[in-house]
Formats: C-alpha cells, structure tokens, sequence
C-alpha cells in the first residue's frame, strides 16, 4: 500500500505510513447510539434496531389471519393488528414496543382459537341434544 502523502511503499495491513505518519486505513465514524422517542435530524440517518444473533421477535401474522378465518372474526382482528404492528415498531427501533406487539397478537391468536373450539363444541352439544331429544319421541 503507498503513501498518498509521501509516496512511500507501506505493509498492506499497515494503519500509519511509516516515513511520514500518516493514516492509511480509513477510520469509520463513532455511531451515536439511538435513544428511543428522539426524533433524528433532517438529513442524518438513524439506523433501525440490531437484534443479538439468536433473537427474534415473531409477528404471527399467519396464525392471527388462519385463526380469524377459521375460528371467531371478532377475536382475530386485534391478533392481526398487533401482528402488523411488531415489524413496523422494530423498523422504527422500538424494540420494547415490537416485543409487546407480538405477545398481543399472541394472546388474541389464542383468544380467537379458544372461543372457536367453544363455538364448535356448543354446536356439537347442541345436535346431540336434538338428535336425543328426536330419538325420544
């Protein structure tokens, strides 16, 4: 690696030029950490969240959508609210709030699949007692 300075011929993996001085490998610019509910310049970038390696926030969009077609409608809409709302909350760094959403939506996924199984098992009951009520007459 040369020396835009002096010229001078350098190691590859060198950071500071050995006849003058000077840095040769460009140091990256300190990032500021980003604090939840500021607001970032005009102009500058604000990074979204970084999750650990092994972390993951889920969204269960497709169990909320399988579990308000199939099980109870009124249940399953607050499930798909949530559920979109945990990507949209870590794109905006709130981390806290995206882990919030997904256990909302978690809760009225089950919500929405138990008063499904109600549903059902009360119409079940319901035919056998008329099967029984009509074997009776």
């Amino acid at each position: 690696m040369f020396c835009p300075q002096c010229g001078t011929n350098n190691a590859d993996n060198s950071a500071v030029c050995v006849q003058c001085g000077r840095m040769l490998q460009a140091v990256p610019p300190p990032v500021a950490p980003v604090i939840q509910g500021t607001v970032a310049q005009p102009g500058t970038i604000q990074p979204g969240v970084v999750l650990q390696p092994g972390v993951t926030v889920p969204n269960y969009l497709v169990f909320a959508i399988l579990a308000t077609v199939f099980c109870c409608l009124p249940t399953g809409i607050p499930a798909i609210i949530y559920a979109a709302q945990v990507n949209a909350k870590l794109q905006q760094g709130d981390l806290a709030g995206a882990q919030a959403a997904s256990g909302n939506a978690k809760m009225w996924c089950w919500i929405s699949f138990g008063a499904g199984l109600a549903v059902c098992a009360f119409s079940i009951m319901l035919s056998m007692l008329g099967v029984l009520a009509s074997l009776h007459n």
